[in-house]
């Protein structure tokens, strides 16, 4: 696939082409199907990110990565730093899934569904009500600076502000209570942290989405680089049909081109006017390409309106447009590859959280007191255990270890409340009985293993069945 992306020519290194000023790409608006795909996903995914910190479960944002509290709240679920692995699962899958995507369908990712298109369309949109189409936002970028254009110019950078800023407010809104962050922000009694990162995501959305735009996809974001490595030659790809198009001309509209020896490219470039990174899909696959579907739609217009057939640029493979039949997707191994890892890592994720413990503990003996002699004989270790209830109801914790090991628990109480996803620490001292001292001591043992127990019941529910886990440690003998 690398072969087929098209890359710059030099005809010397002793004469390097010239360097141009980047110019502003100003897309011309366009409709069609892949239009409102496009816009679906802006729906889809603005809705979800505006909206998922405000939705409550259970008492608490459904979706919320206390990093202070170190617990995550996951749509009900509480996870604690040490299931951080389901949330490393949850990554993976995600790449992976971009994987699979990338080998159906090449950048369409990138296209419909990607942060930086998504807002760089929403931006464009703004710029498109307040500035005017392609034609009446060239003029002004040539016009003098007059009163309208200040009026324009200003109020499009204002909304554009307001909505990075939005954004911003929104993204720390995930790694701290929404509403809290709201009382703060009407109160201007924000946090430090919190008003940088703000001030951070919101300036990182107006520079990408409404400075850079293209330059992101074409020379920051590593995707387009490595994207030829996941396809092959029956990748979905965006590409124009040369064997029907070319050689390419202007016509009169009732006339056969056929006839006049040329295909069914009018080359009027409305494919490069409506592309967002303001390439020329008609010069082959490129890495620039993001695979939005803008120049299918543009060019679907003027088939129509020549009263000639869809297609000439369109999503099909490199083997259809050279003429090929495609291959069976199970005759293609990095998609049967893809496809497996998915749904092995799939069943892993949902197996592990639907079996997961609620109740977790940490088990951690004092070193600053490493073991005490006590009277009788006895000896005692003393340990800090934190216990972390990641269910959504009230437990009542009852610590314990076993009699016929020669150890109690003393000087602290051994039940413990905890509130709905609430951890607390407890101090509680282990005590090894004279006799079983004596017998250690006589073996020579210094190290022994300890084991604590912990049983979690639900005060408003008697009836249901405990939950029971087992934390090792260590109790060390003095000699």
């Amino acid at each position: 696939m690398a072969s087929m992306i098209a890359h710059p020519t030099s005809s010397s290194t002793a004469n390097p082409p010239p360097v141009h000023p980047r110019e502003t790409i100003q897309a011309r608006s366009v409709s069609g199907r892949f239009s409102h795909w496009r816009w679906a996903m802006v729906w889809l995914t603005q809705l979800s990110f505006y909206g998922l910190p405000w939705l409550s479960l259970d008492g608490h944002q459904a979706l919320l990565f206390d990093v202070e509290s170190r617990r995550f709240f996951l749509f009900g679920m509480v996870l604690y730093p040490q299931d951080l692995i389901w949330l490393t699962l949850l990554l993976v899958i995600s790449a992976l899934l971009l994987f699979f995507a990338t080998a159906l369908a090449g950048r369409v990712w990138c296209g419909f569904a990607c942060p930086q298109t998504v807002y760089t369309e929403i931006f464009q949109w703004l710029e498109y009500r307040l500035e005017g189409d392609r034609h009446a936002r060239l003029r002004l970028d040539a016009s003098p600076w007059t009163a309208d254009k200040l009026l324009r110019r200003g109020s499009k950078q204002l909304a554009w502000i307001t909505l990075a800023a939005w954004t911003g407010f929104t993204f720390v809104g995930y790694f701290s209570p929404i509403l809290d962050l709201s009382h703060a922000a009407l109160a201007l009694d924000m946090g430090p942290w919190e008003g940088f990162w703000i001030v951070l995501y919101g300036t990182a959305t107006w520079l990408n989405a409404g400075v850079l735009r293209e330059q992101v996809c074409q020379y920051m974001c590593p995707y387009g680089r490595f994207q030829g490595s996941m396809m092959d030659q029956d990748t979905l790809i965006v590409g124009y049909d040369a064997l029907r198009g070319e050689p390419r001309g202007g016509r009169a509209r009732p006339a056969d081109h056929r006839a006049s020896g040329l295909g069914a490219c009018v080359d009027c470039t409305v494919c490069v006017q409506v592309c967002p990174v303001g390439i020329d899909i008609r010069h082959g696959v490129q890495a620039s390409c993001i695979a939005c579907g803008a120049c299918i739609d543009g060019c679907n217009t003027i088939m129509d309106k020549l009263h000639a057939p869809r297609g000439l640029i369109r999503f099909d493979s490199p083997q259809a447009f050279a003429g090929q039949p495609a291959t069976p997707l199970w005759q293609r191994p990095r998609v049967l590859i893809y496809a497996g890892a998915l749904l092995l890592l799939s069943t892993l994720l949902v197996s592990g959280l639907m079996h997961r413990p609620t109740l977790r503990a940490n088990v951690l003996r004092d070193r600053t007191v490493m073991a005490r002699q006590v009277d009788g004989g006895a000896v005692e270790n003393i340990y800090r255990i934190q216990v972390m209830n990641s269910a959504n109801h009230p437990r009542q914790v009852r610590l314990s270890v076993n009699p016929d090991d020669g150890l109690s628990l003393s000087s602290t109480p051994d039940t413990l409340h905890l509130g709905p996803a609430e951890a607390d620490f407890v101090v509680v001292t282990l005590r090894l009985n004279a006799q079983a001292v004596q017998a250690a001591q006589a073996k020579g043992v210094r190290v022994r293993p300890v084991q604590v127990r912990l049983t979690a019941t639900q005060p408003d529910q008697p009836h249901e069945p405990p939950e029971q886990i087992a934390e090792d440690s260590t109790f060390l003998i003095p000699r």
